[in-house]
Order: C-alpha cells, then sequence, then structure tokens
C-alpha cells in the first residue's frame, strides 16, 4: 500500500524545497559582501563536490531514489558507491552546493540560508535514519563506519 504524500514525509520535502529557493535568491538578491577572489577558490572545488556527491548519489540508488524520508517498499539499503563515503550523499550535495552558491556570490545571507538548510537537511537525515533502522537491521552497523553529511567528519 502507497502512503500518501504526507505520511511519507512531505512535510520535510516542502520545506526543503522552501529552503532550497531561498538559498538560490537570497545569495544574488544581497552579494558583495566581501571582497576578494578567496571566496570562487573555495566555491569552484565545492561546486564540483557537490555535483559528484549529488550524480554519485542518484546513480547508487537507481531507481530507489524518492524525495521522501520513507523509503520505498521495495527498497534495498545501499551502501556502495558514495554510500560507502557518507550516508546521505544526495543532501551532503545540498550543502557543498548551498555553500559554494552563498561563496560565489560573497554573500553573508546566502552563508546564513546555507547554514540553515545545512541543519535542516542534518533534522531530516536523522529522521530518515530512524525509518532506515526500522526497516534493516544492519542499519546500525552502517551508521557507526560512515559519517552522516561530511565525508570522514560528520
Amino acid at each position: 500500500m502507497q502512503l500518501g504524500f504526507w505520511k511519507r514525509g512531505g512535510g520535510w520535502v516542502l520545506a526543503q524545497w522552501i529552503l532550497m529557493l531561498a538559498v538560490a535568491a537570497v545569495a544574488p538578491l544581497f552579494p558583495g559582501d566581501w571582497d576578494g577572489a578567496a571566496g570562487m577558490w573555495v566555491a569552484l572545488p565545492l561546486f564540483a563536490l557537490g555535483a559528484g556527491f549529488g550524480i554519485g548519489g542518484v546513480v547508487a540508488l537507481g531507481k530507489w531514489r524518492t524525495i521522501f524520508p520513507h523509503p520505498l517498499p521495495e527498497t534495498r539499503l545501499v551502501h556502495h558507491g558514495v554510500y560507502a563515503i557518507v550516508r546521505h550523499p544526495l543532501y551532503t550535495s545540498l550543502v557543498f552546493l548551498s555553500v559554494a552558491w552563498a561563496l560565489a556570490w560573497q554573500s553573508g545571507p546566502g552563508l546564513v540560508g546555507a547554514v540553515l538548510m545545512s541543519a535542516f537537511l542534518d533534522a531530516k537525515a536523522r529522521h530518515e535514519e530512524r525509518l532506515l533502522r526500522q526497516r534493516f537491521s544492519n542499519y546500525a552497523g552502517y551508521a557507526r563506519k560512515v559519517k552522516r553529511l561530511i565525508p570522514w567528519l560528520y
């Protein structure tokens, strides 16, 4: 039986989209809070890492990818590819891309938005992990070995 939008975690999805759109809009609306090229030198590798984690996550999940925190009924626990580096590479991608976006625009408000979105994604990941622990008996062992969002750190 397929759960409805709200029972699958639609509120999380809606809030995530609002935050993503806000971060995307705020940085170009409030640019130039500092001078120099240092922000771009950090932004470029973060853009590349964000894209890599996003593409890697989509490829590794394949047909089991969903925007909802509630796993699909037929899903399997994926722990290969980029999922051997972080447990939530699609969220990692959004964290890196949002920070890169704010740095590229040299936007303090954009960075604040990126930090807020990162905190939200961490909360969403924790919620999702409660569901995954209920579903997969080996999830706790996987979680002990692989960091949640930031490779080798967190």
